[in-house]
C-alpha cells in the first residue's frame, strides 16, 4: 500500500504474526475503497507470509496485486485472521455476542457512502441485534476537512448525516466542511438497528505518536486491524 520494499513488508508481517502469536497468516485484502465484502475460509492458514512473492504483496515493488479486491472480510471459522490496513480511514470491528462470527471493515468516506458497513452486516449470518461493533482509530472530526461534494453525497443519501458535518471555510466559492467519519458510521449502524457501538474517540491525524496518517504525511505506513475467532 505504500510502495515499500517487498522484503521489508515480509519481515514486518512475520513480526506481526510472531508478536501477536497469530494462529495463521492474516487474510490480506487489496483495498480499493469499494463496498465489496469477502467471506474468508481456511485459505489464510494455508499461506505462510514467508512464502509471499513480489506479486502477492499489494502494491509492493510496483507489482500487480493478486490479492482479493475487497474492503471487508467475514469469517465464522476459528483460526482465520481477518485484516484491514488503515491510515486515517476507519477500521470497524464486528462480532456477535456468542463469539461465532467476526468481521473487520476498511471504511473510508467513499466506502461508507457506497455502503460497505451495511453490506458487511447483511453478509453476516448473525441477527443484527446480536452484533457488537467497535470503531477503531481514524481521522478525527476536527481534522477531516472535505468539500461540498462529499457533504451533498452523504446528506442526499441520509438526511440524518447532516449531524456529521460542520461548515468551515469557503474556497473558490465552494463551501468546505469538517466531517465526523465516526458519526457517519454510527448513523449507518443506527439505521440497521445496531446500537451496541463503542470507540470513536481517537484521531490518527493529531496523535502523531501512536498512529500513521495519510493526510498528515502521504508517504507513511499503515496500521493493521485484526480480528479472529479462537
Amino acid at each position: 500500500h505504500v510502495g515499500d520494499d517487498v522484503e521489508a513488508v515480509k519481515k514486518n508481517r512475520k513480526k506481526l504474526r510472531e508478536d501477536l502469536n497469530l494462529p495463521a497468516e492474516p487474510v490480506w485484502l487489496d483495498q480499493c475503497h469499494t463496498n465489496k465484502v469477502y467471506r474468508a475460509g481456511n485459505e489464510s492458514a494455508e499461506k505462510d507470509g514467508d512464502d509471499l512473492d513480489n506479486e502477492t504483496i499489494s502494491n509492493a515493488g510496483d507489482k500487480k496485486s493478486l490479492l482479493l479486491k475487497a474492503d471487508a472480510s467475514i469469517t465464522d471459522k476459528p483460526g482465520v485472521v481477518c485484516a484491514v490496513l488503515t491510515a486515517d480511514c476507519l477500521p470497524v470491528f464486528i462480532c456477535n455476542k456468542s463469539a461465532t462470527e467476526v468481521a473487520v471493515v476498511h471504511a473510508g468516506w467513499r466506502g461508507l457512502h457506497q455502503g460497505i458497513i451495511t453490506n458487511t452486516i447483511q453478509a453476516m449470518q448473525s441477527p443484527h441485534k446480536e452484533l457488537l461493533v467497535h470503531l477503531g482509530p481514524a481521522i478525527g472530526p476536527q481534522a477531516f476537512e472535505v468539500g461540498e461534494d462529499v457533504y451533498t453525497a452523504f446528506v442526499e443519501k441520509q438526511p440524518v448525516n447532516k449531524s456529521a458535518f460542520v461548515a468551515t471555510r469557503t474556497m473558490a466559492g465552494r463551501q468546505h466542511f469538517l466531517c465526523d467519519i465516526y458519526q457517519l458510521a454510527r448513523n449507518e449502524l443506527q439505521v440497521l438497528g445496531i446500537n451496541n457501538v463503542t470507540g470513536g474517540e481517537c484521531c490518527t491525524y493529531t496523535d502523531t505518536l501512536q498512529y500513521y496518517s495519510y493526510r498528515r504525511l502521504s508517504n507513511t505506513g499503515r496500521m493493521a486491524s485484526l480480528i479472529w475467532l479462537q
